[in-house]
């Protein structure tokens, strides 16, 4: 079984930095892409793809809105994935979710399992 442990999050103002950690563990065929989301605050408000990375090959992908600015990476030794956030905007406020799913080829998180407990991210202006 896949299990997910989110830890970093926290208050960050406008235009700095913060590094989200997600401790994985369980086999890394059925985890081989791990994917950050976020949750923006309020009624309604659906779970986005933010990044993802494909355990085994390293590529990476990005949502529009935070590309240029958020990094996602892996240290395999420790089964982690990190989440780099440079010049945090105020609309990066959400709670952020990891997760995976065999294969990198559909970024919908709909299809994502193995989801950890969220963390909450805010900036402020």
């Amino acid at each position: 079984k896949v299990k997910h442990v989110e830890s970093g999050g926290g208050t960050v103002q406008a235009g700095g930095s913060l590094r989200l950690s997600c401790e994985a563990s369980g086999p890394t065929s059925l985890r081989r892409c791990t994917g950050w989301f976020r949750q923006l605050p309020g009624p309604g408000k659906a779970r986005e793809g933010v990044a993802a990375i494909d355990l085994v090959d390293g590529s990476t992908r990005y949502s529009d809105s935070v590309k240029g600015r958020f990094t996602i990476s892996q240290d395999s030794a420790k089964n982690t994935v990190y989440l780099q956030i440079n010049n945090a905007k105020p609309e990066d406020s959400a709670m952020y979710y990891c997760a995976a799913r065999f294969r990198c080829s559909d970024f919908v998180p709909e299809l994502f399992t193995y989801w950890g407990q969220g963390i909450r991210v805010t900036v402020s202006s």
